[in-house]
């Protein structure tokens, strides 16, 4: 039987590449979304992965959502947690909504998705979370103070949950991607990516999608039993933690 794998925000950029790598990987895929209702009909068409749309910071959404997964495609074995936004703006500028909507989104998710698996995955004694978090959770970013925050409480989360059910078959890790070529880092002005950017990452280039994607791929795999609580940095060699 295909282990199920969930993938939220996985329906563009990062997600997109994951949930088509896990699907050619032999999983069946499932692919939250937000908003975006184009972009996930065309990627449900061309891939033929299900995609499922809720609000990741809403608790009860979340709960809902994955028990439609479950009934439609089978229990969750694997929850790649991947959804993510971002409200830049400078500290003494930002507003209480700036700083809730980014912890709530990129930290809060995390509990929101996982409570709603982590019961199944211990009774069947197998489980398999990967949290995508950010080069900038690990060294700051300037007018990132609420990304910051909340990718550097994604790699908190992992190490502790790693620890309490490394007993029972289920690995808890996160992955930290650099500057990846994305619609979020293509939005950023192209002087500014040449010229700021790219020189910093000594590989001197963004990474890909696929690059994160295959990373996700091995520590899903049942082969990767012996790898939990870790952060694996995908950055090209601009920052090592």
């Amino acid at each position: 039987m295909a282990r199920v794998a969930l993938v939220t925000g996985g329906t563009r950029g990062i997600g997109a590449a994951i949930s088509k790598a896990l699907k050619a990987a032999g999983y069946k895929v499932a692919a939250s979304y937000a908003g975006n209702d184009a972009a996930a009909e065309k990627f449900k068409a061309e891939t033929g992965i299900a995609v499922y749309k809720w609000d990741v910071s809403n608790f009860d959404a979340c709960a809902e959502g994955v028990k439609k997964v479950e009934a439609e495609l089978g229990p969750v074995d694997v929850l790649v947690n991947n959804a993510g936004i971002t409200r830049d703006t400078a500290f003494h500028k930002m507003t209480l909504e700036q700083w809730n909507a980014v912890i709530n989104t990129n930290l809060g998710s995390l509990f929101n998705m996982t409570r709603q698996v982590i019961e199944g995955m211990r009774a069947r004694k197998f489980g398999r979370v990967i949290s995508i978090s950010s080069i900038n959770g690990q060294k700051g970013q300037f007018g990132q103070v609420n990304y910051s925050a909340a990718k550097a409480g994604d790699i908190g989360f992992t190490k502790a949950l790693a620890i309490e059910n490394a007993k029972g078959g289920i690995t808890v890790n996160a992955i930290a991607p650099g500057y990846i070529n994305t619609e979020m880092v293509q939005a950023v002005p192209k002087d500014v990516l040449e010229k700021n950017v790219i020189p910093q990452i000594p590989v001197n280039r963004l990474g890909e999608p696929e690059e994160i994607a295959r990373a996700v791929v091995f520590l899903a795999a049942d082969e990767a039993g012996f790898i939990t609580g870790s952060t694996l940095t995908i950055n090209g060699g601009q920052y090592h933690a």
